[in-house]
């Protein structure tokens, strides 16, 4: 099995920065796509920002020239460099790998625990 374990959120204020950080364990052979969702109270869970094993990127436009995906294949770990962050970023977030189990299982997809960002004005 596998695991994601999120780690760097916490309390910034607007124009403030974060660096978050998914690191994937266990029985893993191979970690395809990695990305960082983020749902805000009462909304629905938004892609932020994806990035493949190649390390081609997508952004929602919201963050697009704020935020800054990466990834260390050696390390299977994402992060999210965020930048002039603002209140309305404000959401737990949630990192995403789809992983290669060992054992014959296939690709699934794994899901981090969520760490909250909280941007004060």
């Amino acid at each position: 099995q596998g695991q994601l374990v999120e780690s760097g959120g916490g309390l910034v204020q607007a124009g403030g920065s974060l660096r978050l950080s998914c690191a994937a364990s266990g029985n893993i052979l191979s970690v395809n796509d990695m990305g960082w969702y983020r749902q805000a109270p009462g909304k629905q869970r938004e892609l932020v920002a994806d990035i493949t094993r190649t390390s081609s990127t997508n952004y929602v436009d919201s963050v697009k020239g704020r935020f800054t995906i990466s990834r260390v294949n050696a390390k299977r770990t994402v992060y999210l460099q965020m930048n002039s962050l603002k209140p309305e970023d404000t959401s737990v977030y949630y990192c995403y790998a789809r992983i290669l189990i060992g054992g014959g299982t296939g690709w699934i997809d794994y899901w981090g625990q969520g760490t909250q960002v909280t941007v004060s004005s």
